[in-house]
C-alpha cells in the first residue's frame, strides 16, 4: 500500500491509496468513506442491488462485533470472509465495534491466567468485548488474531481498550487505556508476524486518549514506532465531544503521526462533521450514516452542489422541511438516533401525496423510477422495500458527496463546498 498526496487545502489531505490488496491493483481517492457492512453485507442491499450503484468505495469494512460469533464457521471454511460473502473484487478492512451499534462500556477486563506459586505474581490477560445477536462475546488477543485470520483481511485493527470516549472519564482511566491498547497492538503485532493468513495484511494502529489532549498525544507517538500500515482515531464519535474540541484534538494527533500513511476516524458521519474532520486531517471515514438514516425513514437531501442552479437546487425549501408528527403516531417504529438537518422524514403525512423524486438531479434507482409518495406508502406500510430503495439513495448521495468534496479541494473551491453544506456564510 502506497500512499500518494497531490495537495493539501486549508489542513485538508487530497491524494490515493494504490497497491491495495492482495494483489495490489485497487486504489482509492482520499477523503473518501469505506463501504459500511453489517455480517460482511450493506444492510437491506444484495449484491446485485448494491452494483446498480456507481462510484463504489475500493474499501469495504467489515466489523468484528458482527463475525465473532461465527467465527468458527469461517474457520471450518478456510477461504476467509471476502469469498464465503461472495465480496469478490474488494479491499477488506476489518474493524473491531460496528459503528451503527450502541454497545455497554464497562466490559473490558482483567483475569489471571495462572498462578503456580502462592510466591509466584499471577500473569494477568486483558478481554475486550464485543456484542453479536447472541450477546456478549469476550475476546483474549489470541482469540482476536485468531477471528483475523479466519476473516482474512487486507487492512485490520489492532485490538484496542476505546471505552474512554464518554465525557468525564478520569485521567486515570484514559491513561490505562492508552497503556492497554499499545500493549495490544505490540501483542497482535507478535502474532501477526507468526500468521500465515495474515502474511500479506496489514495492521493499522489504533489512537486512543479520550478527551484528555496530553494522553493523545502519547498514544499517537507510541503508535508511530510500531511497524503499522496506518492509524484508526478512535473515541471521537459524534455525540462524544463538542466539534471544536474534536478537531482541535484530531489535528493535534495528526500531526505527530507519519504523512504517508492514512488515517482512518471511527464513529463520525454527518457532513458537516465529516467536513470539520478531513480540515483536521482525517483521510478516511465510515459510511454508517446512510444506514442510520435509512433506519429513521429518512432520505439524505443535502446540496453539496459546487454550481449554483435555482431551478436544480437539491435542497428543498423551507416549507417543505419534515416536520415531526408522524401519520401514524405511536405505531411508528422506534427511531434510531437524532434526526439530522441533512434529510427529510419521509413517514411524515405530507408526502402522501408529493410525487416528485426524493432528490431532483438525482441518478439513483429510486429517485429515477420512484416518487415521495410511493416511499411514504412503504415507510407507513411496514414494507421491506421500502429499506432497499431509502439505501440506495441515502448511499448514492453519501458516495457522490464525498466525489465532490475531493473535487472541491482540487479546484481550490472549498470554501464554496463549505457554504453549501452548512448554509452560512463563510469567512473567505
Amino acid at each position: 500500500m502506497k500512499l500518494e498526496l497531490s495537495r493539501i487545502v486549508q489542513g485538508c489531505r487530497l491524494g490515493v491509496l494504490t497497491g491495495l490488496g492482495k494483489t495490489g491493483t485497487h486504489s482509492l481517492e482520499f477523503p473518501a468513506c469505506v463501504l459500511y457492512t453489517r455480517c460482511a453485507s450493506v444492510p437491506h442491499l444484495t449484491q446485485d442491488t448494491l452494483r446498480t450503484l456507481g462510484g463504489l468505495p475500493a474499501v469495504t469494512q467489515l466489523t468484528t462485533a458482527t463475525l465473532a460469533e461465527h467465527q468458527e464457521v469461517l474457520e471450518e471454511f478456510k477461504e476467509g470472509a471476502r469469498r464465503f460473502a461472495g465480496l469478490h473484487d474488494t479491499v477488506l478492512f476489518s474493524s473491531l465495534h460496528d459503528p451503527a451499534a450502541s454497545y455497554p462500556t464497562g466490559h473490558v477486563t482483567n483475569k489471571v491466567r495462572g498462578q503456580t506459586h502462592h510466591v509466584i505474581s499471577p500473569e494477568w490477560w486483558i478481554t475486550v468485548s464485543v456484542w453479536g445477536s447472541g450477546g456478549r462475546i469476550e475476546l483474549t488477543v489470541d482469540r482476536y488474531m485468531a477471528l483475523q485470520a479466519a476473516i482474512q483481511p487486507d487492512w485490520y485493527q489492532s485490538m484496542s481498550d476505546g471505552e474512554t470516549w464518554q465525557q468525564n472519564t478520569s485521567r486515570k482511566r484514559v491513561r490505562k487505556a492508552v497503556d492497554r491498547t499499545l500493549n495490544h497492538l505490540d501483542e497482535c503485532l507478535l502474532l501477526h508476524q507468526k500468521s500465515q493468513a495474515l502474511k500479506q495484511a496489514e495492521i493499522f494502529g489504533v489512537v486512543e486518549g479520550g478527551d484528555i489532549q496530553e494522553e493523545r498525544l502519547r498514544s499517537a507517538r507510541e503508535t508511530a514506532k510500531r511497524p503499522v500500515g496506518g492509524f484508526v482515531l478512535d473515541g471521537f464519535q459524534s455525540g462524544a465531544m463538542e466539534q471544536g474540541m474534536r478537531s482541535q484534538l484530531i489535528a493535534a494527533v495528526v500531526a505527530e503521526l507519519p504523512p504517508d500513511k492514512p488515517r482512518v476516524l471511527q464513529g463520525v458521519g454527518c457532513p458537516d462533521e465529516v467536513v470539520a474532520c478531513v480540515e483536521a486531517g482525517v483521510d478516511l471515514f465510515e459510511s454508517f450514516f446512510p444506514y442510520q438514516v435509512t433506519e429513521r425513514g429518512c432520505a439524505l437531501c443535502f446540496d453539496f452542489s459546487l454550481e449554483s442552479d435555482p431551478e436544480s437546487a437539491v435542497l428543498e425549501s423551507n416549507e417543505d422541511r419534515p416536520m415531526r408528527e408522524r401519520e401514524n403516531g405511536a405505531d411508528s417504529p422506534e427511531i434510531v438516533g437524532k434526526m439530522t438537518r441533512f434529510e427529510m422524514d419521509l413517514r411524515d403525512a405530507r408526502y402522501r401525496d408529493d410525487f416528485r423524486p426524493l432528490v431532483a438531479g438525482c441518478d439513483c434507482y429510486c429517485c429515477r423510477n420512484h416518487q415521495r409518495a410511493y416511499v411514504h406508502h412503504l415507510l407507513v406500510t411496514n414494507e421491506l422495500l421500502a429499506g432497499v430503495l431509502l439505501m440506495l439513495h441515502n448511499l448514492a448521495h453519501y458516495l457522490v458527496f464525498f466525489s465532490t468534496l475531493r473535487q472541491a479541494l482540487s479546484q481550490d473551491r472549498l470554501v464554496d463546498f463549505k457554504r453549501k453544506i452548512l448554509q452560512v456564510q463563510i469567512n473567505e
